[in-house]
């Protein structure tokens, strides 16, 4: 018999829906269900493409006697953290103060007002390496709770004040150049002079810092930044990491040499990665960052794509149970697909060997130099595409989550903007406005949606900053004022919502009260929600001639400058915007008719490396577009018209005089 689960909106939750657990969704029925049995809470937090959330629903969650003894003794509540940020934050924070590491599946004991006093997160089913069995860690919470519960609810309490303390950054300052230089030379101490990244196995992409390292190249013409950025992004699409077949990126590698990953492939990845290929082909001409650029808007539109315009959150790291499935070769497959000539030659090209670089003699596909023959190159892919297309394929969550949707805009609509590509910006078009009809819901915006149905969660900071950075880079790509106005209501809502007397914060001030109001200042796998927000605010004020969102940005990284300091590499973003305020930002807006003249202007304009640059393209005085309001053409010829930091130049109408008046004096 279905759970509770069964009516869900999460393909996560749905995956449990058939459990023997009697699990409740996370909610007020939840609370008063513990209070009312004066139980505690059994809180398991994952999500639908994490490997080994699988393993302990397969091992744990599906077994009938662990199932009757968590429903004996808990309150069961299973939470999709993609969909509940806030509580996964929460409890992470409580995870991690506990036992010194977090990850997911997160498994949190608390009392039936949701206080943690236990928390864990994968749990055997025996005992291992360690680790209890699950079974053993209920029978000990239990009795723990009904021998020593004042002593369970004390620990808690003083846990829920231990993880409530902020985070003191201090008053604000400005971030300077030479903090930014600072922070460069932070992370060239870190970083992987062999293989690329920063620190050792296992590999995340370091998209905010990748970010970061173009932006501070353009500033200062230092080679450093630059090299660092090149390299660790080639050493990424030349690897396993990367999909040499499809597209798009796995969320990590398991290895220092981004040979092996673990499988499963996220939007957000994906989409700021998207971003920062197109930045660094834009910087360098590199025609494999531009080639790796256009599969990655490929892939994204191709396999995440939903029907209502959006983009799915994750595929899976797992197909029918088992880890790389879908994507992984023997020379004899290549050969079995390819004839024995092209198999071998394939197996050379994609470093596919007898023993293997993964599992049980299978290697993933990587592409450690361009081969002599591109035909040949492009016949080999289609073909192996073609067959892995047959391959059992790994599950897709499609639930639509506003933050990644955002990032997924901004990405598409830069990719689209800088190759021409007229698909990527319609594709960021038609997610803005999915989003826009359906996540924005009497003024405020919810955090995800599947199958063009909204949901209940509110949504986080991110949410609010992520998108209103999509819009803009959309506004941009289009010369659409609808983009730029939406965009403004998302900020006037963070700064009504998101920022008190405290400071800033993650959820909003009418949200659900958790055990405490989390906060977050430092980047993730995303942009934290404070830098992202305040990179909005900034381009936002450069767009609508706003000093109050100005205002707003500055203050926020000037409250990172002590994260940007001391730990660069969780502040990323902030300090890519900190290069931004450095330059101005730059603003260019083209005004005339179209035509030739215009678009080589466009183009220019475009293909300036300044940090933040904001540039917009259309016909003068057009409606919602501040940047093109009063700039006509001259002499009845397009302008382009700069400025920089409240200072602008005489309108110019070729291109060379466009380029010495973007150029720094």
């Amino acid at each position: 018999m279905p759970n509770r689960l069964a009516g869900a909106t999460s393909p996560y939750l749905l995956q449990h829906a058939e459990n023997p657990v009697d699990w409740w969704e996370w909610g007020p029925d939840a609370f008063e269900e513990a209070r009312r049995l004066s139980k505690p809470l059994l809180i398991s937090i994952g999500y639908a493409a994490c490997h080994w959330c699988h393993v302990m629903a397969h091992e744990s969650f599906e077994d009938e006697p662990t199932a009757t003894q968590m429903n004996a003794d808990f309150v069961c509540v299973k939470v999709d953290r993609e969909e509940r940020p806030d509580v996964d934050s929460v409890y992470m924070t409580a995870t991690q103060a506990l036992t010194g590491s977090g990850g997911w599946p997160m498994t949190v004991f608390t009392t039936p007002d949701g206080r943690p006093f236990y928390c864990g997160t994968y749990f055997p089913p025996r005992p291992a390496q360690g680790m209890p069995a699950f079974r053993q860690v209920l029978t000990a919470v239990t009795d723990a709770w009904r021998t020593r519960r004042e002593e369970l609810e004390s620990a808690s309490t003083r846990i829920v004040e231990a993880i409530s303390s902020r985070l003191e950054l201090g008053a604000p300052t400005p971030v300077s150049a030479a903090d930014l230089d600072a922070a460069v030379a932070a992370l060239s101490g870190s970083y992987d002079e062999r293989w690329g990244g920063f620190g050792g196995a296992p590999k995340f992409p370091p998209s905010m810092l990748l970010e970061f390292l173009l932006r501070a190249h353009a500033r200062t013409g230092d080679a450093e930044p630059l090299r660092m950025a090149r390299d660790t992004a080639e050493a990424m699409a030349r690897g396993g990491i990367h999909d040499q077949l499809a597209g798009g990126f796995a969320r990590y590698a398991v290895d220092e040499r981004w040979v092996v990953p673990h499988f499963e492939k996220m939007l957000y990845d994906n989409a700021l990665l998207l971003r920062v290929y197109a930045h660094l082909w834009r910087a360098t001409g590199e025609p494999w960052a531009r080639r790796v650029a256009d599969d990655t808007a490929a892939f994204l539109v191709r396999d995440l794509g939903t029907a209502e315009g959006g983009f799915a959150s994750a595929l899976d790291a797992d197909t029918e149970g088992v880890e790389g499935l879908t994507y992984v070769w023997t020379p004899a497959q290549l050969a079995e697909v390819l004839g024995e000539d092209d198999g071998r030659w394939a197996a050379e090209v994609f470093t596919v060997t007898a023993h293997g670089t993964f599992e049980h003699g299978t290697s993933t596909l990587q592409l450690l130099r361009d081969p002599d023959d591109p035909a040949r190159l492009g016949s080999v892919r289609g073909r192996l595409s073609a067959a892995r297309a047959r391959r059992p394929q790994p599950s897709r969550d499609d639930k639509v989550v506003t933050a990644w949707n955002g990032l997924a805009i901004a990405a598409l609509a830069d990719h689209g903007v800088l190759t021409g590509d007229e698909r990527s910006v319609a594709a960021a078009r038609r997610a803005a406005q999915l989003l826009a009809d359906v996540h924005w819901v009497d003024g405020r915006l919810r955090r995800a949606s599947r199958d063009g149905v909204v949901g209940v969660p509110a949504g986080v900071l991110e949410d609010y900053a992520d998108l209103a950075e999509g819009l803009l880079a959309l506004h941009q790509a289009t010369a659409e004022g609808r983009w730029l106005e939406l965009a403004g209501d998302l900020l006037d809502v963070v700064a009504e919502q998101f920022i008190d007397a405290e400071g800033w914060h993650d959820t909003a001030a009418d949200a659900e009260a958790l055990v405490h109001r989390p906060f977050d200042p430092t980047d993730g796998p995303t942009p934290a929600g404070i830098a992202a927000a305040a990179g909005a605010a900034v381009t936002y004020g450069a767009l609508a001639g706003s000093p109050r969102h100005r205002e707003l940005g500055e203050a926020a990284i000037g409250s990172l400058a002590p994260v940007v300091t001391r730990a660069p590499r969780a502040a990323g973003w902030a300090a890519a915007v900190g290069e931004a305020l450095l330059a101005g930002p730059l603003e260019v807006a083209v005004s005339g008719p179209a035509g030739p003249v215009r678009e080589a202007l466009a183009a220019a304009a475009r293909a300036s490396t300044s940090p933040g640059a904001v540039v917009v393209v259309g016909g003068p005085d057009a409606p919602g577009v501040p940047l093109l309001a009063g700039r006509p053409p001259v002499g009845g010829q397009p302008a382009a018209y700069v400025c920089r930091g409240f200072v602008c130049s005489a309108p110019v109408t070729d291109v060379s005089a466009l380029g010495a008046a973007m150029t720094p004096s």
